[in-house]
């Protein structure tokens, strides 16, 4: 039997534009929801300690931020460009896979919603223009689909300068925009740079129009399927660009991390989110601010600072650490207004840092040691110490870590993926796509209903139509998440 190439739109007359993306219907764009503002952003501040000393002053005393978004808010529509890797690596189970999970992506897509999907091998193609996800969309996105088949090489950079091309060329524009990019393996086109301090740069493989904040199109999600893949390329990308990355070590999961993810895009209920932190005594100074991948700005005096959130889903908590310099008390006054916080979360994530730069330069005993420290301040907290389902989250999460990351060919095969994933997305935060087991405590944000969803067309058997026109069952994803959200 003879094997045909998916099928690719032609670029437009002139090379390389891709605006020929389906137009808002006016129906439709009437019935979306406004976007929300951050308006709806609620904050709270808490504080390292409920009071100091009144002869005491402070160097670095630690301000907890949180951002939490508004629940229940209606949707805003979406704007989504697949990025996917069909490589020779993706035969056989692995493309099945991917194909199921896309069309598990495209039922999830409403009428108002546009998808665009881009492969790439040696070099990449847009294999459907962005158009509106009606009935007929959603057919001919499956058709699409179904028709993939493997080639050869990996270009990411290529594949993702096509993506980025299908969202800068837009001439109509829904509220939320992102894409989404799914590797198995490294790029064998474009080698990352060396940084003079010995580390590898993978920058490279960002297109241009996503590496500033202010004008970029959109953020990139991105996956790394299986144990073959570049983690640290995935990771940089996703970093770059204030996307996540997901690291699917269990193949047959790749629809339940595409469900998170996907659950997170339809329910973005703040975007382009700003935190403004003003000091109110005289002589409190901001000193440094700890917002990982979200860029900051600390005035020159001092006495403000703001971190760039950008979105976030309904419901959703971001946490970011404040340092600042408090002074001595004066004579006169009586109180400075302090609340007691853990800083345990923001800690951890630090830890996580150092661990893998301990594990990346061999020492995976010290490694392993980095991580237990911190857990062991986690147990210590007084909310780790009262059972907070957070913290047991994030110790659950500490201990795989640790012993991931003592092992040479474990780190090597998924502790380092594991790493890069936990710093870019903690499970507290937006779901990594690590496995979890079965609990009945409550955990934290994982948008758990696009999950439920995705489990519910697992059991009834969800079958899918091959290239070779017959059908087969897939095999039961096995059960990795939490069955109470």
């Amino acid at each position: 039997m003879s094997v045909t190439k998916a099928p690719r739109l032609a670029a437009p007359a002139a090379a390389g534009v891709y605006g020929d993306d389906e137009p808002l219907e006016r129906q439709i764009a009437a019935q979306a929801p406004a976007p929300v503002t951050n308006g709806g952003l609620a904050l709270k501040t808490q504080f390292e300690f409920p009071a100091l000393g009144r002869g005491t002053s402070w160097d670095k005393f630690a301000v907890l931020v949180h951002a939490k978004a508004p629940a229940d808010v209606p949707r805003a529509p979406l704007d989504l460009v697949t990025v996917l890797d069909i490589s020779g690596s993706m035969k056989g189970e692995k493309l099945a896979l991917l194909k199921q999970a896309m069309c598990f992506v495209i039922d999830q897509l409403g009428p108002a919603d546009r998808l665009s999907v881009v492969t790439f091998s040696d070099n990449a193609g847009r294999l459907t223009r962005l158009a509106l996800m009606t009935d007929a969309g959603k057919a001919a996105a499956k058709l699409a689909v179904a028709s993939l088949v493997v080639q050869q090489g990996t270009n990411i950079r290529e594949g993702l300068r096509v993506g980025a091309q299908v969202l800068g060329d837009r001439r109509h524009k829904n509220v939320v925009a992102s894409m989404i990019l799914l590797s198995d393996g490294k790029d064998t086109y474009v080698a990352p740079t060396t940084r003079p301090d010995g580390t590898k740069n993978y920058t490279n493989l960002v297109p241009p129009s996503f590496a500033h904040a202010g004008s970029r199109p959109a953020p990139i999600h991105t996956f790394g399927f299986g144990v073959t893949h570049d983690a640290a390329a995935m990771h940089a990308v996703a970093e770059a660009t204030a996307g996540t990355f997901s690291f699917v070590e269990n193949q047959a999961a790749i629809q339940d991390s595409f469900a998170r993810c996907i659950g997170g895009l339809l329910s973005v209920a703040v975007q382009g989110a700003r935190i403004a932190v003003t000091c109110l005594h005289r002589g409190v100074r901001v000193q440094e601010v700890k917002s990982g991948c979200y860029g900051n700005h600390v005035a020159a005096d001092g006495r403000a600072a703001s971190i760039d959130v950008g979105e976030l889903y309904d419901d959703e908590e971001r946490r970011f650490l404040v340092l600042v310099y408090v002074p001595r008390a004066r004579a006169t006054e009586e109180v400075t207004r302090l609340l007691k916080a853990s800083c345990t979360y923001k800690d951890a994530a630090t830890g996580i840092a150092a661990a893998r730069a301990a594990a990346d330069g061999g020492e995976h005993a010290g490694a392993a040691r980095i991580l237990d420290s911190r857990l062991k301040a986690v147990e210590r907290s007084a909310p780790g110490a009262a059972g907070d389902p957070t913290c047991e989250a994030l110790k659950k999460e500490l201990r795989d870590l640790s012993a991931r990351v003592g092992d040479r060919q474990e780190y090597q095969q998924t502790g380092r993926a594991c790493l890069l994933a936990g710093m870019s997305s903690h499970a507290q935060q937006r779901a990594s796509g690590a496995d979890m087991q079965s609990t009945s405590k409550p955990t934290a944000y994982l948008t758990p209903k696009m999950v439920e969803i995705s489990r519910e067309t697992r059991k009834r058997g969800n079958t899918q139509q091959q290239p070779d026109g017959g059908t087969r069952t897939l095999k039961q994803i096995k059960e990795d998440l939490t069955e109470n959200f």
